[in-house]
């Protein structure tokens, strides 16, 4: 549903800039389109319906912005004719979704649209008798395009008396432009109008089922800046639509110059913490601070994310550690980028960086901006060993060096040692050690008495949700082969990045194999190139002696990040659309990922629990039942009872059901029970490839 936007005043919010940037882009690309390919102009009126969507959604200034940066551009790329479509898109567009928004007629739109279109047709009008250069071209271009349509219909014999007619129309038309112009103007208007009032509400259906939400949600302030010290008394904070509080009476009072780690199941409320303190309004209760949280500005709060992608901006790495800074900022991004183990990639483009170097770049980043307060939102959850070394170092020496606080969320106990204080979320609920969520007083925690919770059980082979094999009783598992594979990011350009450097592989059916190495190393590539879904710039990779890039679905992967993954908005919709063929197989594919189907098929993806979304993208990739799956970093940001788990699932999926299993992880603890075979990478090579024995040593 559109935001109740009379409540909402100041500043346009993150949400609206995103909404408005995306969707101007998109006008443009439309236009753009619709005014170069021939016979397509049909295309570029469907401008209206993103800008419509602006205006549904969210304020008239957010429109006004969207429609400014649409017209703008489009002017740069392709002169006036596209500026003029994007001017009266926006119009109209503005018009239906305003309307669309407080439940107007068509008839309201309609009259509107009588209204604006003569306006617009003297406008151009005028435009046209102003500047003659600008008159000649159009004028021009409506000769051309009826020389086309005429030479292509001109093979038709019954055609040639029409075409005469035409002909001269096509010439009074050119001579009286004034009156062809304004014509053309207000039809094009009412055709604007009827088209985004038809697929507008089309699109609408869909977006109202898809809950467009900041979950930070902060409303710009000018106030002067002043995170810490900072005092939490009884807050607490619940989602829209939500049944119950994601936090309830937290009390917590943080001070500069501390490192504090927050512990906590998946679920647990975490994360909902770190945006409170981050400056999101809680429900309920008080949050005093000396001045503004000022997030993402200099001597602020800074916050790094779960996913780093989501705040990598920049297209080279050192871009990105200044964006948004001024000129003037006086940042030092060579030994930044060094504190963070990044020394030397200031030119790299930040696309070809693995997930662990984006995280230390995210760091690097929210460093620059002088922080008074950051958060660590599971930060070190995508980096190997070393770096989250390097990284928890780091965090612990901050508050002293630079004299501010560092709030640390994360599920590593070997973290917590190193903080000052250690508190624990239960339902959202500061406790103690082990103590109940009830009468919990928020004091420290040892975290060595931090309990686990029993792993989920899973239904063995051929009993209640067990999965058939992918090609029935007389199944013949898959063989993969990595033939001589290298790999070349940006191959031929000054910024060609080597990732892979003559792989040999061979996964035998039924195998268990643990991909190791640090960041950067290629694991993630070859992850890409095993499942099809890349192509090597050399060597081959095989599925049972056919190219795997030809065979895309006959190899599971899982992402790094499931979310990303989850492309429809229930648990049940998305099974269906990842190739569950019916609900039965839906249901068969939960319940083999230890998800019981009644409770789970109705859920909305964004309603789960991070542990939750792996497993409901590990039931999509085995809907489709594949004969060898290829997990990335399956364990990162997971906590021990979801990490035990998916293990078991794993484990079920191997030696019950005969799956080949390919583990890339930075994670060791327990992957024994899923793998027997540890392969190591560095720099793109392999360097060692052992059984099981092997796994102490990395």
């Amino acid at each position: 549903m559109p935001e109740d936007s009379t409540r909402i005043t100041g500043p346009l919010r993150p949400i609206e800039l995103a909404t408005a940037a995306v969707m101007a882009g998109v006008s443009v690309v439309l236009t753009v389109v619709g005014w170069f390919l021939p016979h397509l102009g049909l295309i570029a009126a469907f401008a209206v319906v993103p800008l419509g969507v602006v205006a549904y959604r969210h304020r008239f200034r957010a429109l006004a912005a969207s429609a400014f940066a649409a017209s703008l551009l489009s002017f740069l790329v392709a002169g006036t004719g596209t500026f003029s479509n994007i001017v009266e898109c926006s119009i109209i567009g503005g018009l239906v979704g305003i309307a669309k928004r407080r439940g107007w007629s068509f008839a309201a739109v309609a009259l509107g649209a009588l209204i604006v279109g003569p306006i617009l047709g003297a406008v151009s009008v005028g435009l046209l008798a102003l500047f003659g250069s600008l008159r000649k071209l159009t004028l021009d271009q409506i000769r051309n395009t009826w020389k086309g349509v005429h030479k292509i219909l001109s093979s038709v014999p019954q055609l040639a008396g029409p075409l005469h007619q035409m002909d001269q129309f096509v010439n009074a038309a050119v001579r009286d432009w004034w009156i062809t112009v304004a014509v053309l103007v207000v039809l094009t208007t009412l055709w604007f109008a009827v088209l985004g009032w038809v697929v507008l509400g089309a699109v609408l259906e869909r977006l109202d089922r898809v809950r467009a939400t900041d979950r930070l949600d902060l409303t710009p302030s000018d106030a002067a800046v002043g995170p810490l010290p900072m005092s939490l008394r009884d807050v607490c904070f619940r989602y829209r639509g939500a049944d119950d509080d994601a936090l309830q009476g937290v009390t917590l009072d943080i001070e500069a110059g501390e490192l504090i780690a927050l512990l906590g199941d998946n679920g647990s409320g975490k994360s909902t913490l770190a945006r409170v303190l981050a400056g999101r309004p809680p429900t309920s209760g008080e949050v005093d601070r000396p001045g503004d949280a000022g997030l993402g500005r200099p001597g602020g709060t800074a916050m790094i994310m779960q996913h780093p992608e989501t705040q990598i901006l920049g297209v080279r790495v050192a871009d990105d550690v200044v964006w948004g800074l001024h000129d003037d900022h006086g940042v030092d991004v060579a030994a930044l980028l060094a504190t963070v183990g990044l020394g030397g990639m200031e030119d790299r483009e930040s696309s070809t960086l693995s997930g662990g170097e984006l995280q230390r770049l995210a760091v690097a980043a929210a460093l620059a901006r002088r922080p008074g307060l950051l958060i660590s939102d599971e930060s070190t959850a995508m980096v190997d060993e070393a770096g989250r070394r390097v990284l928890t170092a780091l965090l612990r020496e901050l508050p002293a060096s630079r004299r501010m606080a560092v709030v640390h969320v994360t599920h590593r106990r070997e973290e917590v040692a190193a903080a000052d204080r250690s508190f624990r979320l239960a339902s959202g609920r500061l406790v103690t050690g082990d103590a109940v969520a009830d009468g919990a007083d928020g004091r420290e925690f040892d975290a060595t008495h931090f309990k686990e919770a029993p792993p989920i059980k899973i239904a063995p082979a051929g009993g209640p949700g067990a999965l058939a094999h992918p090609g029935g009783p007389n199944f013949e598992p898959s063989r993969l082969e990595v033939v001589g594979v290298g790999h070349t990011y940006s191959v031929g350009s000054p910024w060609a990045q080597p990732a892979l450097h003559d792989v040999n592989l061979t996964i035998e059916p039924h195998e268990g194999v643990l991909v190791v190495g640090g960041n950067g190393s290629g694991k993630s590539t070859l992850a890409w190139i095993m499942a099809g879904v890349l192509r090597p710039s050399r060597g081959q990779c095989l599925l049972d002696g056919r190219p795997v890039a030809t065979q895309v679905g006959s190899v599971g992967l899982a992402f790094q990040h499931a979310r990303l993954q989850l492309q429809r908005t229930t648990v049940g919709s998305d099974l269906r659309a990842a190739g569950a063929p019916d609900e039965v197989a839906a249901s068969a594919a939960l319940e083999s990922v230890g998800l019981t189907a009644h409770s789970f098929v109705d859920r909305r993806i964004d309603e789960l629990s991070g542990g939750q979304q792996r497993r409901v993208a590990l039931a999509g990739i085995l809907a489709r039942r594949p004969s060898l799956i290829v997990l990335d970093e399956p364990l990162a940001g997971l906590d021990d009872p979801s990490q035990d788990a998916l293990l078991d699932v794993l484990s079920s999926l191997r030696h019950n059901q005969g799956l080949s299993i390919v583990v890339i992880s930075h994670d060791f603890g327990g992957m024994e029970r899923v793998c027997d075979r540890v392969v190591e990478l560095d720099a793109g090579r392999v360097v060692s490839d052992n059984l099981r024995s092997g796994t102490a040593a990395c």
